[in-house]
């Protein structure tokens, strides 16, 4: 009895470890096909600023996991992507894991046919928007267009 009970919790663990890796290596897979992969921003010759544009830099790291790098000129940060999915319309969403912020994000992004990107929406977990609809919901002003940086 006991030799079973073992092996069953061997065989959990087991699934348990390569369903975890599945799962990164889809993620992994699902932004490179996509085509987010790089680093993207308004002016790719300015340097970044929080008033006029920050590099965003989408990554896979060694171990798998997608980082997403925020450069602000005087504050960065690096969060973890910790789901993408691409819906019927070509949109990727992507949940991203801020821990400064103690909050995942999910946002939409649109991959457009001239390469370019632009964000589609940005809501917190609680469903509050920053962007709906491809506009900002505090001035209603459209989201800028990013061209990729690398």
């Amino acid at each position: 009895m006991m030799r079973r009970l073992n092996r069953w919790i061997a065989a959990v663990v087991l699934w348990v470890a390569f369903t975890s890796m599945a799962g990164a290596e889809t993620l992994a897979a699902t932004v490179e096909q996509w085509g987010l992969l790089g680093s993207w921003a308004v002016d790719c010759a300015a340097r970044p600023d929080r008033d006029k544009g920050a590099l965003l830099t989408y990554e896979i790291r060694k171990d798998g996991r997608v980082m997403y790098r925020r450069n602000f000129g005087e504050a960065k940060d690096e969060n973890e992507v910790v789901s993408a999915t691409v819906n019927a319309e070509g949109l990727l969403d992507l949940m991203v894991f801020f821990p400064s912020l103690h909050q995942t994000r999910e946002f939409g992004l649109l991959l457009r046919k001239d390469g370019s990107l632009r964000a589609i929406y940005n809501r917190s977990e609680r469903g509050e928007y920053t962007i709906k609809d491809g506009k900002y919901v505090a001035t209603g002003a459209p989201t800028p267009v990013q061209q990729r940086c690398d």
